[in-house]
């Protein structure tokens, strides 16, 4: 009897094979569940890092602490994307006052550092490694703001759990023991690097178990002496020093006078949704100018991954991509018109540029009169409400390749990004922040929080952004699909580093999308590349279900992560 009815499953598994092939979600890409919990949850983009925000909410602490306690650990155990020699950005929602909080978390070039200084050694650009492009790391300061504002439980129990990891050995995951690889054969040349990333004369590998005491360390100095143990004591006195033995510019008084600038999120409206970025120096507002120029397709009857899609999006990212190249800088050295910008109106005027017939080569930038890397994103919940939406990263990979010694960490790069053009609004001066790629994001609903999310990537992030909120409002994607979709990825528009546009620049297509989409792109006059896999951007969410009462969350495939809750 048994052997019978063996007999029979066999056979019918095989009388299914379209069954067979069928996945739950009934997508053509691969994903898996969101992850859904009744009380808090953390989605970074490795499970340890996830493990620690939850340890710490379970311990008391707010969403804030438990995104402090992850990006600590994220700077340990994933320093190809962040670190302690990094800027950070930040928006809260607070459910006490029912109000979202800007932090911008970036550090400033030196004083002593002039643009004529570029030109006296003929720079046309800021070099990406070595001491030039370091500006004042803002991670550790926007830390203490944020918990300053937020916090529930000692700074000290936050870094914690990466004190411990620092000192003890955490495991090396997939994803970074590749970047990790990539970015010390880049770096090797510079002082202390191998030292520190490539113990033993080679890098680590997958599953390989690796200790930092110096950055337990100089944590340790951090959850004792707070902020000041790292601007005004030993820890920048060795950046400092180290910097200037390197042919830098840095000095004490860049850290002693550095500050983390709380400011107001701007939004658009996007079908019904308020979709919240944080203004200049960094590139949030092109997320909204995007939305607003293809608020005015029905893009949920074009259907995911079709060519009016597609050409539609890169036109309008091309657009935006014009006006963020020479508009967008510190606003303390230029007033970004950021009302202009983002309104409806000038959206239309922008929409009627695009030809649904043709690629465009090239767009100019939308008020002519005006004209003159890698990263970790983390999201968290509490029971209390309280959401954090989380980004932070030293830029290009590991940063400048400037490793401080006896720190355990290095320096940022985010220098770089500045335009070394005279009398445009990202020029370079001394004391001023560069432009900057991280943006986190946040999504309300008739005032009441809805989403925190973020995608990392440089240039692919508000391209990022938008794509995850068009598979989510438009073509009805759940949080997880949403992230784990395949990606366009346009490059080539004009950088705000000065870089000018290639004609029509260059699209990236995630495998996914139908061939005959591809061609007829192509047949548009778009041109296509082939980027890694890394080019295409990390994505974290975490969502409330007002319905349920319960979080969502979501990690996607391409890197480590994990969304967990209890």
């Amino acid at each position: 009897m048994e052997v019978r009815a063996c007999s029979l499953l066999a056979t019918a598994l095989l009388a299914l094979p379209a069954l067979a092939t069928q996945r739950p979600v009934n997508r053509a890409f691969a994903t898996r569940s969101e992850t859904i919990a009744p009380h808090a949850l953390a989605a970074t983009s490795h499970p340890l890092a996830t493990q620690a925000a939850l340890e710490v909410m379970k311990a008391g602490g707010s969403a804030v602490d438990a995104a402090i306690a992850a990006n600590a650990c994220l700077g340990l155990m994933e320093p190809t994307g962040c670190g302690i020699g990094g800027d950070l950005f930040a928006i809260v929602w607070d459910p006490a006052t029912k109000k979202l909080h800007g932090l911008n978390g970036s550090g400033r070039s030196p004083y002593t550092l002039t643009l004529e200084e570029f030109q006296k050694r003929g720079l046309t650009n800021v070099p990406s490694y070595g001491p030039l492009p370091v500006t004042v790391p803002g991670a550790v300061d926007g830390w203490f703001a944020l918990h300053g504002k937020f916090g529930r439980v000692p700074m000290a129990t936050n870094l914690a759990p990466a004190i411990a990891y620092a000192r003890d050995g955490f495991p090396l995951s997939e994803v970074i023991a590749e970047g990790w690889e990539r970015n010390v054969a880049i770096l090797a040349k510079y002082p202390n690097v191998t030292n520190l990333w490539a113990p033993g004369g080679r890098t680590p590998r997958k599953g390989e178990r690796l200790q930092n005491p110096q950055l337990a360390a100089t944590l340790a100095q951090i959850a004792g002496g707070g902020r000041d143990a790292y601007y005004r004591g030993d820890i920048a006195r060795t950046i400092c020093a180290f910097l200037q033995q390197q042919g830098g510019f840095l000095a004490e008084r860049d850290f002693a006078e550095h500050t983390s600038e709380w400011v107001d999120p701007i939004s658009t409206n996007y079908r019904g949704y308020d979709i919240w970025e944080l203004p200049p120096n960094g590139q949030g507002l092109s997320v909204l100018q995007m939305l607003n120029i293809l608020e005015g397709y029905d893009l949920k009857a074009m259907g995911f991954g079709s060519t009016a899609y597609l050409h539609t999006f890169i036109e309008a990212k091309k657009l935006a991509f014009e006006d963020r190249a020479r508009l967008y800088a510190d606003p303390d050295f230029f007033k970004t018109p950021i009302a202009e910008l983002n309104s409806k109106d000038y959206a239309a005027k922008r929409r009627a540029l695009i030809r649904a017939d043709r690629a465009a080569n090239r767009y100019d930038p939308g008020i002519p009169a005006l004209r003159t890397s890698d990263t970790i994103y983390l999201c968290v919940a509490d029971e209390r409400g309280m959401m954090v939406s989380f980004i932070q990263s030293n830029y290009r990979g590991m940063g400048s390749g400037m490793v401080p010694p006896g720190l355990g960490f290095g320096l940022h790069d985010r220098g770089e990004a500045f335009d070394l053009t005279p009398g445009r609004p990202n020029s370079y001066a001394p004391h001023k922040r560069p432009f900057h790629t991280i943006i986190p994001a946040f999504v309300t609903r008739d005032g009441e929080p809805v989403m925190a999310f973020g995608v990392m990537g440089g240039d692919m992030q508000p391209q990022g952004h938008v794509q995850v909120l068009v598979n989510w409002i438009d073509f009805g994607m759940n949080l997880q699909e949403a992230g784990d979709a395949p990606r366009i990825y346009h490059t080539g528009s004009s950088e705000p580093d000065g870089t000018v546009m290639t004609t029509g620049g260059t699209v990236n297509l995630e495998a996914g999308f139908p061939s005959e989409s591809v061609r007829d792109l192509q047949k548009l006059g778009h041109k296509f590349g082939a980027a890694s896999i890394g080019a295409f951007g990390g994505y974290q969410a975490v969502m409330w279900d007002q319905t349920n009462r319960v979080w969502i969350g979501a990690s996607e495939s391409r890197k480590d992560g994990m969304a967990a809750g209890y």
